[in-house]
């Protein structure tokens, strides 16, 4: 979709989403976090995780303590570093 075809309400919706992208980002690694720490089907384990990584990339998180938390699988570093960018 061409930018000339949005209305301005539709390019508002899209600036503030820009806008606002690391606080959406925080919240969802938050929301991750919960998730993992209740989840018991494996399957929803290992696509939790892969979200997870997937947003620690989005907030700049370097990729060496990316690894690092994804491959211990240690919910408990995923919340510190939720934390620590929150």
């Amino acid at each position: 979709m061409a930018d000339k075809d949005l209305t301005p309400y539709q390019k508002g919706v899209i600036k503030r989403y820009y806008e606002n992208k690391e606080d959406i980002s925080t919240q969802k690694l938050g929301e991750i976090v919960s998730e993992i720490y209740l989840a018991k089907n494996p399957k929803n384990i290992k696509t939790l995780w892969a979200s997870a990584e997937a947003a620690l990339k989005n907030l700049g998180v370097k990729q060496a303590e990316i690894d690092k938390i994804v491959k211990a699988k240690d919910v408990i570093a995923l919340a510190k570093k939720a934390e620590e960018l929150f």
